[in-house]
């Protein structure tokens, strides 16, 4: 089952999630702000920390250019809360074991892993815009480099 993938001008998919602190974090409450949404597998491998580590560090210039930072992975809450601490994450991690925000934005599905093909979330970075429209979908981004890439595309580099 392949997911069906958004692309620029489509209205990006509501959702409410749990994050990192218990608290209920939902797209309505980030209105009037541009968005970077990433989806990434699973909290504490090395990947996906490196990637958030490099979130956490352009962060400051993110926010200065007028975007909010949100990850968004399969991970229980309390698993949310143990990779925030452990790396310093200073920024929204939400919560979607289910997996529907995830498949809604295309960002769950069949993939390649290793050479075989594997059901899983597919790490993407969403860039939504203040009237919560899709500006840019990123699929198969790599852990490594994506933010220096995503700077450059957004033109802040």
């Amino acid at each position: 089952m392949t997911a069906s993938r958004l692309s620029p001008g489509d209205p990006a998919p509501e959702f409410a999630l749990l994050t990192d602190t218990g608290d209920t974090l939902s797209l309505a409450d980030l209105r009037g702000r541009r968005v970077i949404l990433y989806a990434y597998p699973a909290a504490m491998t090395p990947g996906c920390t490196k990637q958030a580590c490099d979130f956490r560090d352009s962060l400051a210039s993110l926010q200065a250019a007028g975007f909010e930072v949100v990850g968004i992975s399969p991970d229980k809450p309390e698993k949310l809360a143990k990779f925030r601490d452990r790396d310093a994450i200073t920024f929204p991690l939400v919560s979607d074991p289910d997996k529907s925000v995830l498949t809604a934005y295309g960002a769950y599905g069949e993939k390649q892993l290793y050479g075989k093909t594997v059901t899983g979330v597919i790490r993407s970075t969403f860039v939504i815009d203040p009237d919560g429209k899709i500006e840019r979908a990123l699929y198969n981004v790599k852990a490594t480099g994506h933010v220096a890439k995503l700077r450059r595309d957004l033109g802040l580099d």
